[in-house]
């Protein structure tokens, strides 16, 4: 695939599975053994029922999810995406009960593409700041 056309496969990704919830689409995109990496999940989302299993973590904490695209760049098989989620926290989220606050979050991820599908993503976000957000942990308070 072309560097544009494994852009567009990593955007209807974002679209459908995150944003919309098409769980449908999870088959059409990923490879049957998709690895995720997340040093908040760890590989909990691998395989495509682990990644249904982690978009419905997701979802179910923030029905309203949205991400979108600050920036996107590719270079060979890979595709490199700066993004920002928002959503309203409505249940659960790392055993914090819903808050109903709204809450932003920044990340970069790095998908790998084979035979028109992702093969491997590794991705990181402002896990930090959303707790934040939740109320969970206070910020930091440098020392006068």
């Amino acid at each position: 695939m072309s560097e544009e056309a494994n852009c567009t496969l990593v955007r209807r990704f974002i679209d459908e599975v995150f944003n919309a919830g098409n769980f449908d689409a999870v088959e059409e995109i990923l490879a049957p053994d998709y690895v995720h990496h997340d040093p908040t999940t760890q590989e909990f989302g691998s395989g495509m029922e682990g990644f249904k299993r982690l978009i419905s973590y997701y979802r179910d904490a923030f029905p309203d999810l949205e991400i979108t695209f600050d920036e996107q760049f590719a270079a060979g098989d890979r595709v490199v995406d700066r993004w920002t989620g928002r959503g309203t926290h409505e249940g659960e989220l790392m055993g914090i009960p819903a808050t109903g606050r709204s809450v932003t979050a920044s990340g970069i991820s790095i998908h790998r593409i084979a035979d028109e599908r992702l093969v491997e993503t590794w991705n990181i976000y402002d896990a930090v700041g959303t707790l934040r957000q939740l109320g969970a942990i206070s910020g930091m308070k440098s020392e006068d």
